[in-house]
């Protein structure tokens, strides 16, 4: 049977300024481990701690632009763009322009506070 998730969790975000994550599909909401979906807007500065994830993170940019530092260089993805991180890489996201960002995150298997490894 199919199961309608009526609303998303707030959950708190990592970072130096206050960022909303509304969990859809996860381990809060839908105590779902096998995925995360979640919907991020985060504000113009904000930044959060290096991760080195066990989980895969596709993310689609709605509005604004997410910058994505990792060992290599930075990445920008502005909104109509994706990224892709593997598990198992460095990566640090943060929204330095002045519109911040709105965005998807889907990760594989879900997020969890403990399998992020931050910094």
């Amino acid at each position: 049977m199919p199961t309608h998730i009526p609303k998303p969790t707030r959950i708190t975000a990592a970072g130096n300024k206050p960022k909303l994550i509304d969990e859809l599909i996860g381990r809060v909401n839908s105590k779902t481990d096998a995925m995360s979906i979640a919907h991020m807007r985060s504000p113009s500065g904000w930044v959060e701690p290096g991760q080195t994830p066990q989980f895969d993170e596709y993310t689609y940019v709605l509005k604004g632009a997410l910058q994505v530092k990792h060992k290599d260089g930075v990445i920008e993805v502005r909104a109509g763009q994706a990224v892709i991180t593997r598990k198992g890489e460095w990566v640090q996201y943060s929204t330095p322009g002045t519109d911040g960002a709105e965005y998807i995150a889907v990760c594989l298997p879900a997020f969890s506070p403990d399998t992020v490894h931050r910094d």
